[in-house]
């Protein structure tokens, strides 16, 4: 498992009726791919894991494990039990899923006691390789670099940390513990360039589900420090980056999507599309970025569509 480049956390498409729309995440895996992307992470928070139910999740690591190839499929695992996970840790390993991502339990938030009981039983389900997903704003959880350090010491199959504190001083503090032993991704979208500059490898991103060939550029002016060019396309990037910061951001993403044709705004409930005022600020902030789009070599959406519906 190589653990670098930008990973979408990709979007889970919905028909009509909401249920899975497979065709869709088919083409869309293939076009997110196709723009340099390095991997795709499946059933994450943006992908409404908690709304899936146990045999959709799996439908779906198969679709996206039959388009990528070549590149991992990374299956963000998460449940409301420890058992659960399990189950789902495994399953995700025999669909040929190249490695996981290992989520806190929906819901429940505990001591370190506790989980590191949890995710030491995910890790240590499969011989995958493993990414622990650290977001204490959204899971109410903090892994802390010194518990890093110990689930790395007893899980040798522990590869990487999505770093999503949004405190960028974190990477600094995991790798003055481990070194190069643990590969840093961010996971929190306008925080990529300070991250990468403090040395993050990876970007588990969100936007990218709408603007591939924007992120993947912006990750890689980062990684070769092309600052002034990095920050020329960021300062252009950010307002819609910060979309991915705030509760609504499933919604906010897959709107993006929808109006730039290469997705759908549908969403299950308790979320519902946006409107009244966050639609109209979310328009006041599309709109200025396509009036100033950056010109970004892209691969177009469109020419996907006939290998992945034949």
């Amino acid at each position: 498992m190589n653990w670098s480049g930008v990973m979408p956390t990709m979007t889970t498409p919905f028909d009509e009726n909401l249920a899975v729309d497979h065709a869709f995440l088919a083409q869309h895996a293939a076009w997110l791919l196709g723009n340099g992307c390095t991997g795709l992470v499946m059933l994450g928070s943006l992908g409404e894991g908690a709304t899936l139910e146990h045999a959709e999740k799996i439908a779906i690591l198969k679709t996206a494990v039959a388009v990528a190839g070549k590149a991992p499929v990374v299956a963000a695992i998460s449940a409301l039990s420890t058992a659960h996970a399990v189950e789902l840790a495994k399953e995700a390993a025999a669909v040929g899923c190249q490695a996981l991502m290992v989520l806190p339990p929906y819901v429940y938030a505990s001591d370190w006691y506790e989980m590191k009981r949890h995710v030491s039983a995910v890790i240590a389900a499969t011989p995958l390789s493993c990414m622990l997903y650290n977001n204490p704003v959204a899971y109410k959880t903090d892994f802390l670099p010194e518990q890093i350090v110990e689930l790395t010491a007893e899980h040798p199959n522990l590869h990487a940390v999505k770093e999503s504190s949004t405190d960028v001083r974190r990477v600094s503090s995991i790798r003055a513990l481990l070194g190069d032993r643990i590969k840093i991704f961010m996971g929190v979208d306008d925080a990529l360039v300070e991250g990468v500059q403090a040395g993050a490898v990876g970007w588990v991103a969100g936007l990218v589900n709408a603007y591939p060939a924007e992120s993947v550029a912006l990750f890689n002016l980062a990684r070769e420090g092309k600052s002034e060019e990095a920050f020329a396309l960021y300062r252009w990037f950010l307002p819609l980056l910060r979309m991915d910061t705030v509760p609504k951001f499933v919604q906010l993403i897959k709107w993006v999507q929808e109006e730039v044709g290469v997705g759908s705004a549908r969403v299950r409930g308790p979320r519902l599309e946006l409107a009244g005022k966050d639609l109209a600020d979310a328009q006041a902030t599309l709109a200025i970025a396509l009036r100033d789009r950056a010109p970004i070599d892209e691969k177009p959406f469109a020419k996907f569509a006939a290998s992945v519906t034949e």
